[in-house]
């Protein structure tokens, strides 16, 4: 993040990777959509609320996303805007799917938090900012349905500053709410940004203007919100700290920028900010050293697998973020946990749903590899170096339920359902070393449906979850010897995960504390880093 970073390649400098996070329904999907609108990457954005076919937002591919209108799976979007290259990370926004989110987060440089104008930060937001500042992540905010009636704009600053401790720069400022909105002065351009009600689909019209004085201004707005808009600027500009892109590339500043997904507006200026401002493809951290993104061999890490997103190929797309170098297609990259070369021949880059075929592809760049199982969570694919990519979590879950297949004849199908859901991330699975049967650990209870629906779709295979005596787990840490006589004498509560990892499964915190008073030597964790 520093001025004396490598120059990096032209290709990778012009490439911008990025997620949005927000609270369900603060409009991320809209601001997604409208993103790839400007990007000309689709020619009209999918309401999600809209009618019949044209409701299927081109973002959410999975059928029980299209029918609850939430985002469930993270799916990755390149585009080009202007000169630049975006990839767009889309984060599952509901409470429930933290984990695939949080490990989301490790793949890309940069995050736009959506704030809904009304409600100001709400706590899934926070949970995930937590995240982004872990991770010293740049942010930049945008405070959306400005169009309908919201809070005060010194109010919802003074609230992102006070519950996010950052600091907060108007990028923009909007002129009226609410029926009243007519749109914003860009701060950061001296420009006048004019909101067309008629037609949603359209970029707002900008007009250049020297400063607030410019007699211009009073053709297009009201003459008593151009009074209050003088006044607020001027608070603003004495009470609030000047934009500086150091202290945001470091995390410690995020600018903001108010509008209407719903109506384009104040999207391209958001966009525009991200390209201008945003922060290049970044060094990553392994084990063993610094990669950085202007080295010549490619590495890249995989931090997301998604299974059947072709239900009519039993496929997995594991998701890669390339850390280094040039990749091409059918090239041969060292799959590092399993020590083989592996020839990547069909990689895909994704537009929504539709893929194509990746022929090339820079360090920033976000690629699916199609794969039978091979990839999991936290590989990494080298020219030959064993590295080993940190920094991707895979946490405790927090509900436990038990399994089983309607049909009892179809126990080793639901097995291998599970494998499968447990190598995507999507649930922990747990075989117990007592007894038959699974149990399945999961982050929120809504995931507990969705695995339902996905085993009945996927697999024609109706299930059951039924309630587990244990309510949490945790990876054992220690010494084998002390490990395998902790286990003898805790038969009950040992599994293993589908990695192969041994868990200890608890039903109350005095488990947890017994095991650590009479086996002094092991720890029990909440989580485990996804090494290979």
């Amino acid at each position: 993040m520093l001025d004396n970073s490598p120059t990096l390649p032209p290709e990778i400098a012009r490439r911008r990777t990025f997620a949005i996070i927000s609270h369900p329904d603060a409009g991320k999907t809209t601001l997604t959509e409208k993103f790839l609108l400007f990007g000309g990457a689709i020619q009209m954005a999918g309401q999600v609320r809209a009618k019949g076919e044209a409701r299927r937002t081109r973002s959410d591919f999975m059928k029980m996303e299209q029918d609850r209108g939430i985002s469930v799976s993270a799916s990755a979007m390149s585009f080009e805007f202007g000169h630049y290259r975006f990839n767009l990370v889309d984060t599952p926004g509901h409470s429930d799917f933290s984990e695939d989110t949080y490990r989301t987060l490790t793949a890309v440089d940069a995050a736009i938090m959506v704030i809904d104008g009304a409600k100001g930060v709400e706590s899934q937001t926070r949970k995930l900012f937590e995240v982004c500042r872990l991770r010293d992540l740049p942010i930049l905010t945008f405070c959306n349905k400005m169009d309908r009636e919201s809070r005060d704009v010194f109010e919802i600053i003074d609230e992102i500053q006070e519950n996010l401790a950052i600091d907060v720069s108007p990028a923009s400022w909007p002129i009226g709410m609410g029926r009243e909105f007519v749109g914003a002065y860009d701060l950061l351009h001296d420009r006048l940004e004019i909101m067309d009600r008629a037609d949603r689909n359209k970029v707002a019209e900008s007009i250049k203007i020297t400063g607030l004085d410019d007699p211009k201004l009073a053709e297009h707005i009201p003459a008593d919100l151009l009074e209050k808009l003088r006044e607020e600027i001027e608070m603003a500009r004495e009470l609030l700290p000047k934009f500086d892109r150091q202290a945001f590339l470091e995390g410690h500043m995020t600018p903001i920028w108010f509008g209407s997904a719903i109506n384009s507006f104040g999207v391209k200026e958001l966009m525009d900010g991200m390209a201008e401002y945003g922060p290049e493809p970044q060094p990553q951290n392994a084990k063993e050293r610094q990669i950085g993104s202007e080295e010549s061999k490619v590495t890249g890490f995989v931090f997301k697998v998604q299974a059947n997103m072709d239900p009519k190929h039993r496929d997995r797309v594991a998701f890669v973020r390339l850390a280094s170098g040039h990749f091409e297609r059918g090239m041969k990259l060292l799959h590092v946990r399993s020590k083989k070369q592996m020839a990547v021949s069909n990689p895909v880059l994704f537009l929504a749903a539709d893929r194509e075929l990746a022929e090339e592809a820079w360090a920033g760049d976000i690629i699916g590899i199609p794969n039978h199982g091979q990839l999991r969570i936290g590989d990494a694919l080298t020219e030959g170096e064993a590295l080993h990519f940190t920094g991707i979590p895979s946490f405790a879950p927090e509900l436990l339920q038990g399994v089983r297949a309607g049909d009892p004849m179809k126990a080793k199908h639901l097995e291998k359902a599970l494998m499968q859901f447990a190598e995507e991330g999507a649930a922990k699975v747990f075989k117990p070393s007592i007894g038959s049967g699974f149990i399945v650990g999961v982050v929120g209870a809504l995931q507990f449906e969705v695995l339902a629906s996905r085993i009945e779709q996927e697999y024609s295979l109706p299930v059951r979850f039924e309630g587990s005596q244990f309510n949490s787990a945790r990876w054992i840490r220690g010494p084998k010897a002390a490990v395998d006589k902790m286990a003898a004498v805790n038969k009950g509560h040992i599994a293993h995960d589908s990695d192969g990892d041994m868990v200890f499964l608890t039903r109350l915190q005095w488990d947890i504390d017994r095991i650590e008073r009479d086996h002094p030597e092991i720890s029990l964790t909440s989580t485990k880093e996804m090494m290979v």
